[in-house]
């Protein structure tokens, strides 16, 4: 790579960005990545690295064919609509998302991140009479002020308070928390966010029953029932959906990071007619210039189509299996009582360090062995791995290699 070049990349962050940014990217040896497909990123300097990072986007890979072809088609029609006249690929859109969904979620409202769709929940919640929030500890949402408020971590939300009132939070995996803390409250005047795993808190799975009994507790006291999928959805886990593996139907479904195919952003947040009416009734209570806008909704209908096509949900959770296991040996055998956890579902994968500061040392171990990864935003001790469900035979067996070549770097 030229060097100048990298060079102004880390200059024109400092200048125009985050310097904290630049730092972190010179940490990892100041690379500039400039290709991707498929598990593969390219940089500057002709490096190629397996991505098992990207926070759960990229489950088709980079630029996966049958979500190109879409979006490629798309671009030449109409990207971005006026949003007065209908437009027929946002329909085609929500019809064949809804029809993966759990039953009975029959609507959609389109945004383009994550915690756009979080705040969408948050106000669809209140306009259906549910004022107080309960999230759970650790759980992580996005970072605008209302997912903030939710988002159960203080040192993300310190800066900002104060944020919103009326939300509270109960320990993840404990539904007793859970009935104590619904029963301060008036029937039907609560509103229940959860992930079915936690991936920002370091991929903790709850115990096994945990999400039917959650479901149980909303429907008795009246709650509505929010299920943040943002990362665990759209075969993550190995299922289509996390409420697949307890056969459980929220109200709400928060749907992102894969949804846009890793070519553009687009989320969704989805919903039971009862749930949606109020957004039904009326057509401006919230909206976004760019919610269900052509080019993204193309992606959408590529990458639910490559997922099926593909058979990347089987994949995931046959491939996760095997990674699960080989890791295993691995960390038990060259990390020994260092390794305080391995914990994961279908090619969601956590991997917490008994040591502190050792998760960063493997990350940047990993990096030079040819592997992104990436750290836990609310647990400082967990890697994780959330690789592509279209990994190879040869790919597999690449990750596993430089993990062992990391791992006993730091020997």
């Amino acid at each position: 790579m030229d060097v100048s070049t990298r060079d102004l990349t880390l200059v024109r962050y400092r200048r125009h960005l985050s310097g904290g940014r630049a730092s972190l990217g010179e940490m990892f040896g100041g690379d500039v990545e400039v290709h991707a497909s498929g598990a593969w990123v390219r940089t500057r300097t002709g490096r190629e690295l397996l991505n098992c990072g990207g926070y759960g986007v990229f489950i088709t890979g980079a630029r996966h064919p049958r979500v190109l072809a879409e979006v490629h088609a798309q671009l030449d029609r109409n990207p971005v609509a006026t949003r007065l006249l209908l437009e027929p690929q946002a329909g085609l859109a929500a019809e064949a998302l809804t029809a993966l969904s759990p039953p009975g979620l029959d609507r959609v409202h389109f945004a383009c991140s994550g915690t756009e769709a979080v705040e969408a929940a948050l106000k669809l919640a209140r306009a259906n009479g549910r004022r107080h929030v309960v999230g759970m500890v650790n759980g992580y949402h996005g970072k605008t002020l209302g997912a903030l408020s939710v988002t159960g971590k203080p040192l993300f939300q310190r800066p900002f308070q104060p944020l919103l009132p009326d939300v509270s939070h109960v320990p993840f995996g404990d539904h007793v928390a859970l009935a104590d803390e619904l029963t301060r409250h008036g029937h039907g005047t609560v509103c229940v966010v959860v992930e079915p795993v936690q991936g920002e808190a370091g991929v903790v799975v709850p115990p096994s029953g945990y999400l039917r009994r959650v479901a149980e507790l909303c429907r008795r006291h009246g709650a509505l029932l929010v299920l943040d999928e943002v990362q665990t959805g759209l075969g993550r886990l190995g299922t289509w959906w996390g409420a697949d593996r307890e056969g459980v139907v929220p109200d709400v479904l928060l749907v992102g990071k894969a949804l846009g195919g890793g070519v553009v952003p687009v989320s969704a947040l989805v919903a039971t007619d009862e749930a949606f009416a109020p957004f039904d009734r009326d057509p401006f209570i919230h909206t976004s210039t760019f919610s269900g806008y052509p080019l993204g909704m193309a992606a959408v209908r590529g990458a639910l189509a490559a997922i099926e096509e593909d058979d990347l949900v089987g994949r995931a959770d046959r491939l996760g299996r095997l990674l699960f296991d080989e890791l295993g040996r691995l960390l038990h055998d060259l990390f020994g009582d260092r390794v305080a956890a391995l914990r994961g579902a279908g090619l969601l994968i956590g991997v917490e360090l008994a040591v502190d500061g050792l998760a960063g040392e493997l990350l940047l171990e990993l990096m030079a062995a040819g592997v992104i990864a990436n750290h836990s935003l609310n647990s400082d001790r967990v890697l994780r791995l959330t690789p592509p469900a279209v990994l190879d035979d040869r790919e597999v067996q690449f990750l596993l290699d430089a993990f062992e070549r990391a791992a006993r770097a730091l020997l």
